[in-house]
């Protein structure tokens, strides 16, 4: 057995150890448990874009207006969802428009468009359709959107391209955009201080820029879910890009939690995610989330993404398929390790068989000793009975237990040596555990109050007179006066306390609740109890 353990020990010590904070680990649990609630966030989305359908198809057809709200929601709903879908209700949009002849409606639709085309990796296109546009037409609310797309083309661009000649250019045709879209917000609202944190990131301003960002993932800040992703994602890249990689794959893992719950199709996080988790080497988990964040991708119709995620997709599955095989082979020397073990042990029996068969000759000599043994217990049951008036009354109905149990073994093997097993059955039948539990009771109440004196006094101060328990006349305590004993003597669990009373849970939780109702002051009840001073002991 001790052999076994060094064993296991050993395989223990050689296996991989936690890479990640206890923070990290539990915000990628979150993750997980977030992931397997997917169908249900998405079943609730595609609730609401249910609903939505049905409100357009009773809509009126000479209701224009109503028909333009309802087509919006819808490719609200979708843009960051799925991309054909999104498209269809954009040109919607712009058949409305069209129809009711509203020109800053039909360039507000413009812009929709020109998100969801960015959103999939269609920069041409993106720049095309924003180019027709006239700002001048849109109210503050539209300009500042369409000011926002065309922030995200250049900047998306940039790093797309990643070039020293072109990149500069969109870099500083981001800027402006940005600085445009932050003058039409207002002070201190959350569009201003992500625009603004967009800003200082835009510049190499990171610090700046996770100062402003940092202002709206507090659990208490007002923000969208997917806006919240976002955020973090952003921080998260931030992070990574400082050296700070501990803190940037949190924010990664709150970003991917926020899309999951969100039903964001059209997202980085996952795949950011996947891809430092494969840098830090957890490729078991990168693996599954680059699976994930292709699923996504290919559900949304993200042209860009795909390409970047089959960029990595190979590499890590490479790695994890080279990972299982290092397992297997763990595996198989783990399985050697266990068979030489187990024949060990074999041997070990056959060894052990043998000197048992050695040692029946000299059952006799032990038989003859019993006499020798059972005058020197006698002597020790003496020297246990004195040493019971100093150790207290306590001690000496444990003392008792321990006499009762060396009898009881001396007689069991007694009758075992000459066999006669019908007489360890009328042993065992003479065992009154009633009695003796009874026993127990008797002196745990008179121990008890021997060190709380005032211990039903105070417990009855809790209750009115009419609601007040007292043990009657043949009692030291009842039960329920011992529930809140065994509390007091700091047994607060009620499993033990029912195992030791050999009542249910249930019951004793009833007991427990029945009682504390009853009580002046239900909330502080226990804690009353618990103050119960006990008699100092004389020196």
């Amino acid at each position: 057995m001790k052999l076994l353990l060094r064993v296991l020990l050993v395989l223990l010590l050689i296996s991989p150890v936690a890479a990640f904070s206890k923070q990290t680990d539990s915000l990628l649990t979150a993750l997980k448990t977030a992931l397997s609630k997917k169908d249900v966030y998405d079943g609730a989305k595609q609730s609401r874009i249910q609903k939505l359908r049905q409100q357009y198809q009773n809509t009126p057809p000479g209701d224009h207006t109503r028909q333009y709200e309802l087509c919006l929601e819808l490719y609200e709903e979708y843009k960051s969802y799925q991309y054909d879908s999104a498209y269809v209700y954009v040109n919607k949009l712009k058949d409305i428009s069209t129809a009711i002849n509203d020109m800053s409606r039909a360039y507000y639709s413009q812009i929709k468009l020109g998100f969801i085309l960015l959103s999939s990796g269609m920069f041409k296109e993106t720049f095309d359709v924003m180019r027709v546009i006239n700002p001048r037409v849109l109210n503050d609310s539209m300009r500042k959107e369409y000011y926002f797309i065309m922030y995200r083309c250049n900047s998306d661009l940039a790093k797309y391209n990643s070039d020293k000649y072109f990149t500069p250019h969109y870099i500083s045709g981001a800027n402006a955009y940005i600085d445009s879209a932050i003058q039409l917000t207002a002070p201190r609202s959350v569009e201003r201080i992500y625009y603004t944190g967009l800003k200082h990131v835009g510049e190499n301003d990171n610090a700046a820029g996770a100062a402003e960002l940092g202002k709206l993932i507090g659990p208490k800040t007002d923000i969208s879910m997917h806006l919240r992703a976002m955020v973090a994602c952003s921080l998260g890249q931030m992070f990574i890009n400082n050296g700070e990689k501990e803190k940037g794959l949190d924010m990664l893992i709150r970003s991917a939690i926020a899309d999951v719950k969100s039903s964001t199709k059209e997202t980085v996080a996952l795949f950011s995610l996947a891809e430092q988790l494969y840098k830090t080497g957890e490729v078991k988990d990168a693996y599954e989330f680059i699976q994930l964040a292709k699923a996504d991708a290919d559900f949304y119709g993200a042209r860009q993404r795909k390409i970047q995620i089959g960029a990595i997709l190979p590499v890590i599955a490479a790695e994890e398929l080279n990972n299982s095989e290092q397992q297997k082979r763990k595996i198989l020397g783990y399985l050697a390790a266990i068979t030489a073990l187990a024949s060990l042990v074999i041997i070990f029996l056959v060894m052990i068989y043998k000197q048992l068969a050695k040692l029946k000759h000299k059952e006799k000599v032990i038989e003859e000793k019993n006499t020798l043994l059972k005058d020197i217990n006698y002597k020790l049951g003496e020297d246990a009975h004195i040493k019971e008036e100093y150790i207290g009354q306590f001690f000496k109905v444990i003392s008792g237990y321990i006499l009762k149990l060396e009898k009881l073994k001396m007689s069991v093997d007694t009758k075992l040596s000459i066999k006669k097993y019908d007489d360890i059955r009328g042993i065992m039948n003479d065992i009154n555990i009633k009695k003796e539990r009874e026993v127990l009771y008797h002196s745990f109440d008179h121990i008890f109050l021997k060190i709380f004196p005032n211990f039903i006094t105070v417990f009855n101060s809790q209750f009115e007179e009419k609601d007040q328990i007292w043990p009657h006349e043949h009692e030291v305590l009842n039960t329920d006066l011992r529930i809140f004993a065994l509390i007091r003597m700091g047994i607060n669990d009620n499993e033990t306390i029912a195992k030791i009373l050999e009542y249910s849970v249930n019951t004793i939780y009833v007991y427990k609740m029945r009682i504390k109702a009853k009580a002046k002051n239900p909330e502080q009840f226990e804690q009353c109890i618990m103050q119960i001073k006990a008699v100092e002991p004389v020196d």
